[in-house]
């Protein structure tokens, strides 16, 4: 039987159970709700609750509230990786470089999106609630309508760390390269380009995928309970579709938060060496006048 290769990037909740009062311990919630039709998710725009209401009614107790829109996304819904972002945000929730990270959200995999960004940024101390607020809620656990405060600290950032990344260009000149592998993780709709975001694509906006990319929809890592499978049912599912750990692998998906959970399953569980998130993802690719997309019928 196989074994993650980082196990101890995921926190089961007994284990938060028991730390919820340690100080040095931070849970933070990222706005977002299960998936809609057709497994739409976090990062599709339409199908997100960004209102704190739900948060407010019955969250983890002592957890924090993060927006995806306001506190990690720019008003065009790509990444804010700018580090004074990060800095104001990490220091307005009490949390220090000595501080551990418990990430989760209402939908299952959202705490490995900000596993993602908060590497990026060099946090090292950063966990994944495994199965996130269902997994939480069905295991019985409590939940309060308490908010929290926290001492401000004063947080420096380094700069995005480009190990986890890969920008537009690197995807462009991996095309038809047999060393690299472009995955797409949205939806089949989405992928071939009946759906943009949760819509058929208007006026400028263009449905489709990276010519070339595998499609793999990053719901496919999850048990029913919203916990990962195992690594022996992962490596299949992935070594299925030619994905092996020997390639570059550049996942994405519509504006890089489904893609940076895939990326923490590739690289945290399975321990794939070269594995970096498109975070710029289809919001950019289709949005730039002179890169190639395929559309082909879902029949």
């Amino acid at each position: 039987m196989f074994q993650y290769a980082h196990p101890e990037v995921l926190v089961d909740t007994q284990w938060l159970l028991a730390h919820l009062n340690n100080p040095m311990v931070r849970v933070v919630e990222v706005a977002g709700t299960p998936p809609l039709q057709g497994g739409a998710c976090c990062d599709r725009p339409a199908a997100v609750n960004t209102s704190p209401e739900p948060y407010k009614d019955a969250h983890l107790p002592g957890a924090i509230f993060w927006n995806i829109f306001s506190d990690l996304l720019k008003p065009d819904l790509s990444m804010n990786l700018e580090p004074t972002a990060i800095e104001k945000l990490l220091s307005h929730s009490g949390i220090s470089h000595n501080t551990a990270v418990i990430a989760y959200g209402s939908y299952p995999d959202t705490g490995a999106w900000l596993f993602w960004l908060l590497k990026t940024f060099g946090h090292d101390k950063v966990y994944v609630l495994n199965g996130g607020y269902q997994k939480w809620v069905a295991d019985g656990c409590p939940l309060t309508s308490e908010l929290s405060n926290f001492a401000p600290t004063q947080y420096q950032a380094q700069s995005p760390d480009s190990r986890f990344r890969v920008l537009q260009a690197e995807v462009q000149a991996s095309l038809g390269r047999n060393d690299c592998v472009l995955l797409d993780v949205r939806t089949p709709e989405e992928y071939y380009g009946e759906v943009f975001m949760l819509k058929p694509p208007e006026g400028a906006e263009r449905g489709g995928h990276i010519p070339g990319a595998i499609h793999l929809e990053h719901t496919l890592t999850l048990n029913k309970d919203g916990t990962y499978k195992s690594a022996q049912e992962l490596q299949t599912l992935y070594s299925s579709k030619g994905i092996t750990g020997d390639k570059n692998i550049f996942p994405y998906c519509a504006i890089g938060g489904r893609s940076a959970s895939t990326w923490f399953v590739l690289k945290y569980l399975l321990g794939y060496p070269n594995v970096r998130n498109y975070d710029g993802s289809w919001n950019e690719w289709s949005r730039l006048p002179h890169t190639p997309i395929e559309q082909s019928s879902l029949l």
